[in-house]
């Protein structure tokens, strides 16, 4: 014999735990004694599924989601603010966990970015970044370098579109670029050999390009892309882009509906400044991935208009405006917030909070098309509030 009482409030204060248990009891019912469990629970089970379903769902939408924010230096801390006051307008249920550049080195990360900003990072598994300065100085790592390192940020995703109403040189670039994160010529192994001769390693590794070559083919296959461009130079550096090549050729393989080609990347550069719409997803190697991402931004309007985020192992994901801290205009209310709040709508996408990331970036692309409140950057002559306060008012 099975005795089961259970009672269920769809209030507010409904804890997950309790609808994680209630899910339990439910199967074990319908299990054990079969339709005698929907008089048990006073409902039919399909209908206390869909209950249970609904609580759940309702219970999350008003658990505020804990992201990390780093505000970051210049015009960072007033375009975080921006983001703070669009995603409020949006009913965003976000808790940010605010981490600040320090003015002293910590030891324990060898840069100006403390462990436990770090750490919040690890915890929350979200974050969002503002533009940051790294001091001038020996003896500490840049920043950036730091949250990649140690956070193992392995990926880079810039996507870059043209935006309706606001005219450049093209108005059908609609492309990725995926650069692996971690290493090439970007992994910090620089020496004097003998005076006035210095050497720089550039390092590829087997499991880094297939990290990221997997990472570039699920992101094709997930998002309706249709391409993958491998951009390599192994024509001349044979072992290493060789290699990050032949790991791309591998994961390929297991992909046959995505289209699949090889482009050396000084012909690659020339494509894109001649018809950027021959491009879907750019998958490659950290020094051309930063170099190649800036191209594309200055395609689409600049670094002011494009979004980015960066994905780690264990699901991180930090956004990031990457555009510079722009210290002669902090503080006077100038700054365009536009990367920043795109870089936060790819956060809240990898949240899988699609409704709220769609309605901010229509609200965003429907206000600089309007053309009535730009930045000086986008030709106009708002300040950050006003373009702030039309997005909120478009929402």
């Amino acid at each position: 014999s099975l005795s089961l009482s259970l009672s269920l409030s769809l209030s507010p204060f409904c804890d997950l735990l309790r609808l994680e248990a209630i899910t339990m009891a439910s199967f074990l019912a319908r299990r054990l004694i079969g339709n005698r469990s929907s008089q048990i629970l006073g409902t039919s089970c399909s209908s206390s599924g869909a209950l249970i379903s609904a609580a759940r769902a309702f219970s999350s939408s008003t658990t505020p989601i804990k992201a990390t924010l780093f505000p970051g230096d210049g015009i960072g801390p007033e375009i975080a603010e921006s983001v703070k006051q669009v995603f409020t307008a949006a009913d965003v249920a976000i808790e940010w966990d605010e981490h600040y550049v320090s003015t002293e080195i910590d030891p324990r990360t060898n840069s100006f970015l403390t462990w436990e900003s770090l750490q919040s990072v690890l915890d929350n598994k979200v974050g969002l970044k503002g533009p940051m300065a790294t001091p001038i100085g020996k003896g500490h790592r840049s920043l950036n370098l730091t949250l990649r390192k140690e956070l193992n940020l392995y990926a880079n995703v810039r996507p870059c579109y043209s935006l309706p109403g606001y005219k450049t040189r093209y108005d059908d670039v609609n492309l990725v670029t995926i650069r692996e994160n971690t290493e090439g010529e970007y992994s910090g192994l620089e020496h004097q050999v003998v005076k006035g001769v210095v050497e720089s390693l550039k390092i590829i590794t087997r499991k880094a390009s297939m990290r990221v070559a997997e990472y570039a083919f699920l992101y094709a296959k997930t998002h309706g892309r249709k391409k993958v461009s491998a951009i390599h130079k192994a024509n001349i550096m044979q072992k290493t882009d060789g290699l990050f090549l032949k790991c791309c050729d591998e994961v390929a393989a297991k992909y046959p509906e995505i289209e699949y080609e090889q482009v050396v990347i000084d012909n690659c550069c020339m494509m894109l400044v001649k018809n950027p719409a021959l491009f879907d997803v750019l998958v490659m190697p950290n020094l051309y991935g930063d170099i190649i991402s800036d191209l594309c931004a200055g395609l689409v309007g600049g670094l002011g208009l494009t979004p980015s985020c960066n994905i780690g192992e264990d699901g991180i994901a930090l956004a990031e405006a990457v555009h510079g801290s722009a210290p002669d205009i902090a503080g006077k209310n100038l700054a365009n917030p536009t990367a920043l709040l795109l870089s936060g709508v790819m956060m809240l996408r990898h949240l899988k909070l699609n409704k709220q990331a769609e309605q901010i970036h229509s609200a965003i692309i429907n206000t600089i098309a309007e053309g009535k409140y730009r930045t000086a950057d986008l030709g106009g002559t708002s300040t950050t509030t006003e373009f702030t306060n039309a997005i909120c008012d478009h929402l």
